[in-house]
């Protein structure tokens, strides 16, 4: 049966360097989805009201980036309730209501996706060691809208209360509240001298900053030994000082480029209704990821 063709597209602002189209169109090849397209188009929090509007039936779905997480979620009719816990949505489904007119639903496969990049780098993924322990210690390093979305992961893997490390406790509001809405007692901190001592013996620890802003921690790592298992989400630079230090340290630590191909094969599954043809998605990320092919990156 022929397969109607369908678009779908990642927003944000910058958006250019974006590794989603790489995913989404290497799971539509796998899945012989023929006439289907998925692009990046450069949306700001201001012109996304427009953008939204002008969608159509052929529509199937957008991934959103920053800045655009929370500025969507006035414009959707829908939320899934992890993305209303969590106050951010990064994928908006686009389907038919009962009388014809479009309905978004706004979801959230970020917690989907640093779940599974967690699992996987401690080992849950074949590795005979380095499986997660039941109730792990946790740091979050950072305090926006993907730390909020850590903070729902990591209570899906028995953290309730993880640190979190903070540049300003003034800033902490929206994911304090996040955390009390999701039921998480979460420890703020704001980062000091001891930060690297504090990552290096949990077993868990998620950086959520910007480029270059765990680089004085990572600095701090030299010569102590880390015992558990490091998510930085940023995956350029690749790998991040952080992530450097971190396996100097003896620890094991996982790219961002983990955590965006998990949440971009469940945006898959969401958008198409198939399961995600995951070793197709990796196998085309490994090749964008090639040091000739590098730019500045983005969800």
């Amino acid at each position: 049966m022929a397969v109607t063709a369908r678009r779908a597209a990642v927003l944000g602002h910058p958006v250019a360097h974006s590794l989603s189209p790489v995913l989404h169109r290497a799971a539509y090849a796998a899945l012989g989805l023929e006439g289907w397209s998925y692009d990046a188009v450069d949306v700001t929090s201001e012109q996304l009201e427009g953008f939204v509007d002008a969608l159509d039936a052929q529509w199937a779905g957008l991934s959103l980036t920053m800045p655009l997480k929370q500025t969507i979620l006035p414009m959707l009719d829908h939320v899934e309730p992890l993305a209303e816990l969590v106050g951010a949505v990064n994928t908006v489904l686009v389907q038919r209501g009962a009388r014809g007119s479009l309905v978004l639903t706004g979801a959230n496969t970020d917690v989907h996706g640093i779940v599974a990049a967690l699992r996987e780098g401690a080992g849950e993924r074949g590795a005979d060691d380095g499986a997660l322990p039941a109730r792990p210690r946790a740091v979050v390093l950072g305090s926006g809208a993907t730390a909020a979305s850590t903070l729902a992961a990591l209570g899906e893997l028995g953290c309730p209360r993880a640190v979190v490390y903070a540049r300003s406790l003034a800033r902490v509001g929206p994911l304090m509240r996040a955390a009390h809405k999701m039921g998480l007692e979460p420890e703020f901190r704001v980062f000091d001298d001891r930060t690297a001592a504090v990552c290096a013996q949990a077993d868990l620890v998620v950086s959520t900053v910007p480029a270059h802003g765990a680089d004085h921690v990572a600095e701090a790592l030299a010569g102590q030994a880390a015992v558990g298992h490091l998510l930085d989400v940023i995956y350029e630079p690749r790998p991040t000082a952080l992530m450097t230090a971190w396996r100097a340290a003896g620890g094991v630590a996982v790219g961002g480029e983990r955590m965006l191909l998990h949440q971009a094969a469940e945006q898959v599954r969401l958008m198409t209704g198939r399961v995600a043809p995951l070793a197709a998605m990796d196998a085309a990320l490994s090749g964008a990821l090639d040091p000739h092919h590098m730019g500045e990156t983005t969800l």
